[in-house]
């Protein structure tokens, strides 16, 4: 199981880093990263800016050493001391060796503790990178301190860990695919319908963490479609976090599950979803998907959401008819269209569940429906449904992990599947708009998300 802390960068940050730290003349070169920080005792790094040190300006630059100008250290210090933000120094080594050595080590000794001085409260670290592509990363929590390990991951269409063993390809759906997912962190919000059973699969997969955010209990109306509920957790209304993780305890001894008991629009449930490899959105709520769109900004993190949705008509002769039984699934990259921008989360739908909440006098011509649309149904029969969208969401992810799709997966990020038409549509990233993303890489600065609304509860919680 991995517990180490990460560093994230995004496909167009790595590819000019690589480019400037192997310009094809066999000499070290060097850049500095700023990153925004995420998570609290297990923190991940996210890569916001670059300042790449122009090769002129490095007095001393041969196929194993570099010496680095003083002044664009100040400048990123400069740069980090307004935001927050860590700052890790990295450079190149042509000659393939993954690591750091003694000229490395005693180069750190003095530029991470002039770090500290600069920016005390860091943490702060120094890189390594290969001419494949692989990066050495550690971390330093106080000047002079044991660094840590960091693991480094590339986020794009593709999810890439960014060391030898990282780079060599894994054979998906097999015990090697096991082991790798034994690594990796996920987080599902919402631990329903879908949700539940996304942590089943995630469980039953190998995942080495699991983070499940609910804060709704276990009623006895659910208990046709939540997986591993019983009338049990009905009657003593058990907390849907905790039916599942004792349940997923019950064939997982070597599993670390974190149970959030509250919504993810409250603070805890943000810094907990920011530790993340991947989150999978289970809600069915506007606001919920809007808190884990603007996460997955923040920290870097890949979103998969999923939709289900079975529409229905009105019959000639009265009642309703299906119209169709469909789902939907987005992978959202990082910097990559949003939920926002793919119409999913709307002004209109965020505006419609606010007055349902705070001005229900104001809303009562907006039904709120379930699954059914049109029909209020408290217990509607879905779980087929369910599983056919779970299923398909936790794929999404395997098939940019482990790479099995023979198209690639830039046509995908977005699935829509009709059961009643037995038909699926895909749609590249071309196919939405794309909005700026000034949120992203920032981490869990203040105001946390850049909503001032949450500074507010932090407050209110301290």
């Amino acid at each position: 199981m991995r517990s180490e802390p990460t560093l994230v960068l995004l496909e167009p940050q790595f590819d000019a880093l690589r480019t400037h730290l192997f310009s094809g003349d066999g000499l070290e070169a060097a850049a500095i990263l700023i990153c925004g920080r995420a998570g609290s005792t297990r923190y991940r790094f996210c890569v916001r800016d670059l300042i790449l040190v122009p090769y002129a300006e490095c007095s001393n630059r041969s196929n194993v050493q570099i010496s680095w100008p003083g002044h664009r250290i100040e400048e990123a210090i400069d740069r980090a001391e307004a935001t927050g933000d860590s700052v890790f120094l990295i450079h190149s080594h042509p000659g393939g060796f993954y690591g750091f050595s003694e000229v490395d080590n005693q180069s750190d000794e003095r530029t991470i503790t002039a770090l500290f001085q600069a920016l005390p409260d860091g943490p702060h670290g120094s890189a390594t990178m290969t001419p494949d592509g692989a990066i050495c990363a550690r971390l330093y929590t106080r000047p002079g301190a044991r660094p840590l390990r960091l693991t480094t991951t590339l986020v794009g269409e593709d999810i890439t860990e960014l060391s030898p063993v990282g780079l060599q390809p894994v054979l998906a759906f097999s015990d090697a695919m096991r082991a790798c997912l034994s690594r990796r962190t996920a987080c599902v919000i919402g631990v329903s319908g879908t949700g539940s059973i996304v942590a089943e699969i995630l469980a039953r997969l190998g995942i080495g963490r699991l983070i499940l955010i609910d804060f709704d209990i276990v009623e006895g109306k659910n208990l046709n479609r939540i997986v591993n509920s019983t009338a049990e957790d009905a009657l003593a209304k058990t907390l849907k976090v905790t039916m599942m993780a004792k349940a997923i305890r019950t064939y997982r001894s070597d599993i670390e599950i974190i149970e959030i008991d509250r919504p993810i629009s409250e603070p805890g449930a943000i810094v907990a979803a920011s530790t993340a490899d991947i989150m999978f959105c289970c809600v069915d709520s506007s606001e919920g998907r809007l808190f884990c769109d603007h996460i997955a900004q923040c920290a870097l993190i890949p979103l998969i959401d999923v939709g289900v949705t079975i529409p229905t008509s009105l019959a000639s002769e009265g009642g309703r008819l299906i119209a169709d039984v469909c789902g939907r699934i987005d992978f959202v990259r990082p910097g990559g269209p949003s939920l926002q921008d793919r119409r999913v989360v709307t002004p209109e739908a965020l505006r419609r569940e606010y007055l349902l909440r705070h001005a229900p006098e104001e809303a009562e011509d907006q039904l709120k429906e379930g699954y059914l649309k049109g029909i209020p149904d408290e217990a509607p029969s879905v779980i087929s449904l369910n599983m056919r969208a779970a299923s398909a969401a936790v794929n999404e992810w395997l098939s940019r992990l482990f790479k099995f799709r023979l198209d690639g997966n830039w046509p995908y990020a977005r699935t829509l599947f009709s059961l009643a038409a037995m038909d699926e549509d895909y749609f590249p990233e071309s196919a939405f708009e794309h909005s700026p993303k000034p949120l992203l890489g920032r981490g869990l600065a203040e105001p946390l998300l850049g909503m001032p609304s949450l500074a507010e509860l932090q407050d209110e919680a301290a």
